[in-house]
């Protein structure tokens, strides 16, 4: 095991198999864990039921491995965005959404993205590396708002959730073990672009909600908009999901972006109705934020509102999501790291 290994990230499992190796009592990785997740401790030796041997020997092999934001602003509807360093250099965004009723922390998984979405600033920036668990739960413990207690985390950050799936479900999984942070999947949202063996595979081994990002139903449109669409046909995606039952707790929702002129028509309204008959679903309409690059346009409230109208109507739940940070840069789409050291504090 490499020196100075985080803890923070680290699943009860993996605390186990590393407490044996020091020849630790088996108890001992529990303890760990409560001190890690439920605790907050900043030192290893705050962990102060743990013997002096424990503690020497963990601080001769690792460190908690939690690290604040470098920098934050606030937009003037009260969203926050965060900025993160990763162990590796590199930077992250993070925006935390308040409501009258909840406190929604928006994750980043991977630094930038490889999957080259047109519609969005992340996609631009390209892939840079990956985030480990501890650097997606970071985002969550490290901010203010940890201390009055987060209500909903959503994987809608920068980056592709089911690209990095094996972290994000050791994330999830410290999220709502009661050894970690004994948190409901149900306050949990995973977002995906439609990777169908990560989709298939966090539907077996999560129990958290799945949010595909659809915005046309067209093969062809939906193509040029997201070249996932190649690799992974959206028909292909939904006939995966027929075969799961959301009509209980557990949701499945579809993202959808609407653009002026391109998939805000009555044809693409029915075709939505057509492609989804049979799944308990719910389309959140998001309004889309203009980016440097696209001739992508938005369109106006009055289609948006015809649209939402005609899907309710047929007995498609549709909803139109509310804009939040746009100021900031904090909105669906808009976030990027690109010019990380240029940006400064607010």
């Amino acid at each position: 095991m490499d020196t100075q290994t985080p803890l923070f990230g680290m699943t009860l499992g993996e605390l186990q198999t590393c407490v044996a190796a020091y020849g630790l009592p088996g108890y001992t990785a529990r303890q760990i864990a409560d001190w890690l997740y439920s605790k907050k401790i900043e030192s290893i030796d705050d962990m102060s039921n743990l013997s002096k041997q424990a503690r020497a020997l963990l601080n001769e092999h690792h460190v908690i491995g939690r690290t604040p934001p470098q920098e934050s602003c606030t937009s003037k509807d009260g969203t926050r965005k965060y900025l993160f360093a990763t162990a590796h250099g590199q930077f992250i965004e993070t925006a935390m959404i308040p409501t009258e009723t909840r406190k929604t922390v928006c994750v980043s998984s991977q630094v930038g993205c490889k999957m080259g979405c047109v519609f969005c600033m992340t996609g631009k920036q390209g892939f840079q590396g990956q985030l480990t668990a501890g650097e997606i739960l970071n985002q969550v413990w490290s901010i203010p708002e940890h201390e009055d207690g987060i209500t909903n985390i959503v994987y809608m950050g920068m980056g592709e959730p089911l690209d990095n799936l094996d972290e994000v479900l050791k994330s999830i999984e410290i999220l709502t073990s009661d050894w970690g942070a004994a948190m409901s999947p149900r306050r949990i949202t995973v977002s995906t672009i439609g990777i169908l063996p990560g989709v298939t595979r966090f539907l077996k081994e999560c129990e958290a909600h799945l949010a595909i990002s659809l915005h046309t139903p067209f093969p062809e449109e939906r193509q040029e908009l997201m070249p996932v669409q190649n690799a992974h046909p959206l028909e292909e995606v939904i006939d995966a999901l027929r075969e799961w039952d959301f009509s209980g707790q557990r949701r499945v929702s579809f993202e959808y972006i609407v653009f002026g002129g391109l998939n805000d028509s009555a044809r693409h309204a029915r075709e939505l109705i057509r492609l989804l008959a049979g799944i308990v679903c719910r389309i959140n309409l998001i309004r889309f934020h203009p980016i440097p690059g696209t001739a992508l346009a938005r369109t106006d409230e009055d289609t948006m509102q015809r649209f939402k109208d005609f899907l309710n109507r047929k007995g498609v739940l549709t909803t139109v999501r509310a804009s939040r940070g746009v100021d900031i840069y904090a909105a669906c789409g808009l976030l990027s790291t690109t010019a990380a050291g240029e940006k400064s504090s607010e």
